[in-house]
């Protein structure tokens, strides 16, 4: 399968000729890495983004022989939605990954029903203490905004989402670009995953993705990825 790589410090490029032969390429490095996982310590620790780009990602992944008894699959980020709601990463996943072979994984979602959302992000990281971390693979999306997680450039507490030593596993996330209130995953939890993946559709998020590495105010993305102790796969079908 011929593929586009641009190496730079922070990341590697893999550009792909069509959005499926990306779905099954990053859906086969996936699976290496969790069964890798589940050899060495006999469980993996997957955490997924939501959003449309992740759909034939999903289904490829589903079908792969691994040992799904053994992984645990959460999400990077969530909104603040019940999982009935079309907006709910949690109810995508459910469709779309959690479905063949995978349906034998077990699913910690972010969302649960609280008085209100900093509650809720409390408890999060409460019961997500108990998972197998670091994470074995986490795997990002970002916005044409240079927003990655749910780390948006007008978050309030923008600074907190990205403390590289934030001991919190979950922050709540107000930002009025983001529509409603969200939870996510902390930047310390994501870059410590032993592989960490970028998945970009478009030339418009390429383009977004290009201006975000450049020059000026570092954009989100850029601050992730720069934490980052490894490079970042960078995953990209126009």
């Amino acid at each position: 399968m011929a593929r586009e790589q641009l190496n730079q410090p922070a990341y590697s490029w893999n550009g792909f000729g069509d959005r499926q032969q990306l779905a099954a390429a990053l859906a086969g490095q996936v699976a290496a890495r969790l069964t890798s996982a589940i050899a060495e310590r006999g469980t993996a620790l997957l955490a997924v983004s939501g959003g449309t780009t992740p759909a034939k990602f999903f289904a490829a992944l589903s079908l792969m022989p691994i040992a799904w008894d053994n992984v645990t699959v959460t999400l990077i980020d969530e909104r603040f939605v019940p999982p009935s709601s079309p907006r709910s990463n949690a109810r995508l996943v459910a469709a779309n990954l959690l479905q063949n072979k995978a349906a034998a994984a077990r699913f910690v979602p972010l969302y649960h029903e609280a008085a209100s959302i900093e509650q809720a992000a409390g408890s999060d990281s409460e019961a997500l203490s108990s998972l197998p971390w670091p994470l074995d693979v986490a795997i990002l999306g970002m916005g044409a905004d240079g927003h990655t997680a749910s780390f948006f450039p007008d978050a309030d507490n923008l600074s907190a989402l990205l403390d590289p030593s934030a001991e919190r596993i979950v922050l709540p996330v107000h930002a009025q670009s983001a529509g409603e209130p969200r939870l996510t995953l902390t930047m310390a939890r994501i870059v410590a995953a032993g592989f960490l993946a970028l998945h970009i559709e478009g030339e418009d998020k390429r383009t977004a993705f290009e201006g975000a590495m450049g020059p000026g105010a570092a954009k989100p993305i850029r601050k992730v990825l720069e934490a980052a102790p490894i490079p970042v796969e960078v995953f990209w079908a126009p």
